[in-house]
């Protein structure tokens, strides 16, 4: 087909309302995403927020919420009506993602009872501690339920008025459609999920039940959380007034279907084709995580391993950590301010493909040079707060491509850490594959990923599309699945034709790295006596 013909089909495609959108509001980015025949790409458009912290809380107001979600949505609107002619006002289906966790209440009329708090927050641990041991299952400080019993053993007076808890994703849908439902991978960031119907698990929901009635709370998880759904179930249509969330102009028709909404760990599953067993996938933005598939159970409770599902309900170990690319971002722009003092004419992103560029020529271990990119706490390594930090000795090789090596070493470190327990538990992992704007720069995170997990990692051409093209391709099988498995349709509609690049780790930075990681963990006393010298 001829570039004429793809140009004529992707408008037809947009006129006829036949083409999917994508929403997903990340820590630092609210991407839209449509998509048309073969999930290629017509339109992107976007919307930078930052989460602020007031009262000791990471959080986001709804007010910026919305007002992301309608730049970001005329933003792809726009870009379709410049790529294609046509400004589109319906859609074959809609999808939203979102940060995972957190807590999100309301009343019964609707109103918010507290600030969000999103799964930055670690204040949690009393309340995840618990709830681990009474569960016999591991509960990480940023779930749901730990917000809710956290807030419990706070005696938090707004309790008392709970009718809806919910996470963002599930917020969004539920302004958009009225319907009160979560696609089952972000619930499993919620509470358990049962295996064989994943739906709530029913055991561990009654021994919290009884737990919140000791303390006098009445409230009752499951009428309390959004209902879980496996990706392809209806989920609710647009109504009048979320097209008008959506598209304050209201030229977006109402009455177009959505996708059970998703968290941004489900979406990258999907955005890499990682919903199989034996098939991984690691993302990386504000913070990084490592998803597996698992083939069977873990055969112990591990308190640095989340248990979530695909978005299909299959059973997935995570290793979570809050601290992933936002300071590596932050050195990158230094570099532009400096550039731009000199003289210099370069953007951010050309200076950020350079400096990982650069990286390349660093020493195996870093040259002896530590980064720690802990802007948050970090329960794998036990922080509960952070302090980014660079560490050298006098001997140390400082030269800018040990420190951009280090920069990226250190963004991996945590997750290397988690990740030696799926090791001992003996989890088969064939490829890791891999997301997330900082790849990019082709082979330079990839190679050093590989020698952090000792393990080769793919990235696809799709791999910097992130979340957004990964709801959007959730859209598309809740109307073309034609009642197939969620892998068989990524298979064989989607990553047909895809290219993907696979890299393996080689023996010499996998020696350097694992130098690098032994010093690193050594330096995290440097690291906690940096959280106690200088308060936040």
């Amino acid at each position: 087909m001829s570039t004429t013909d793809d140009a004529s089909s992707a408008a037809t495609t947009l006129a006829n309302g036949n083409a999917r959108l994508g929403i997903e509001l990340g820590s630092t980015r609210i991407k839209a995403v449509i998509v048309g025949d073969g999930e290629q790409v017509l339109a992107s458009g976007g919307f930078t927020w930052e989460n602020q912290y007031i009262d000791e809380t990471w959080t986001y107001s709804l007010d910026a919420v919305w007002q992301g979600i309608q730049q970001a949505f005329t933003a792809v609107c726009a870009a379709a009506e410049v790529n294609h002619g046509v400004h589109p006002i319906r859609f074959a289906a809609i999808g939203i993602s979102a940060m995972m966790h957190g807590y999100l209440a309301f009343d019964q009329q609707g109103h918010q009872l507290a600030p969000f708090r999103t799964w930055r927050n670690t204040s949690t641990g009393p309340a995840a501690a618990e709830l681990t041991q009474l569960l016999d299952f591991n509960v990480p400080l940023r779930w749901s339920v730990a917000h809710l019993y956290q807030a419990v053993l706070n005696g938090e007076p707004h309790l008392a008025e709970l009718d809806f808890c919910t996470t963002l994703a599930g917020y969004v849908h539920w302004r958009l459609t009225g319907r009160k439902v979560l696609g089952v991978g972000d619930a499993s960031g919620m509470f358990p999920i049962d295996d064989a119907t994943h739906g709530w698990d029913q055991t561990r929901l009654a021994k919290v039940d009884a737990l919140l009635a000791e303390h006098g709370v009445s409230v009752r998880v499951e009428d309390v959380f959004s209902r879980p759904l496996d990706a392809g179930a209806d989920a609710g249509t647009l109504t009048a007034e979320g097209a008008l969330l959506l598209d304050p102009t209201g030229r977006l028709e109402a009455g177009i279907p959505l996708c059970p909404p998703e968290g941004d760990a489900a979406t990258g599953m999907v955005a890499t084709n990682a919903v199989a067993p034996r098939t991984g996938n690691v993302s990386v933005g504000t913070s990084i995580f490592a998803m597996v598939v698992l083939e069977r159970p873990l055969a112990q409770v591990h308190t640095e391993i989340d248990l979530v599902t695909t978005p299909a309900g299959d059973q997935v170990a995570m290793v979570h950590c809050n601290n992933g690319a936002s300071e590596l971002g932050s050195w990158a722009g230094l570099f532009t301010d400096f550039a731009e003092r000199i003289g210099a004419e370069a953007d951010t992103d050309a200076i950020f493909a350079a400096l990982l560029g650069t990286a390349l020529a660093g020493e195996p271990d870093a040259g002896g040079l530590l980064a720690f990119n802990t802007l948050a706490g970090e329960p794998i390594t036990g922080l509960t707060e952070g302090r980014p930090l660079v560490v050298r000795t006098p001997g140390s090789d400082f030269t800018l491509a040990n420190f951009m090596r280090a920069q990226v070493y250190g963004m991996f470190a945590a997750l290397s850490i988690g990740m030696r327990t799926l090791a001992e538990e003996h989890v088969a992992l064939d490829t890791m594959y891999a997301h997330g704007g900082v790849f990019r720069t082709a082979g330079v995170a990839q190679r050093f990923l590989a020698a952090a997990i000792d393990t080769p990692v793919a990235v696809s051409t799709t791999a910097s599309e992130g979340g957004a093209w990964g709801v959007a391709v959730l859209a598309s099988y809740l109307v073309s699945g034609k009642g197939r498995t969620l892998p068989a349709f990524l298979t064989e509609d989607v990553f047909a034709s895809v290219d993907t690049q696979s890299m393996p780790a080689t023996g010499e930075d996998v020696a350097g790295y694992q130098r690098y990681l032994e010093a690193y963990e050594a330096g995290l006393a440097a690291e906690r006596a940096a959280v106690k010298a200088l308060p936040s």
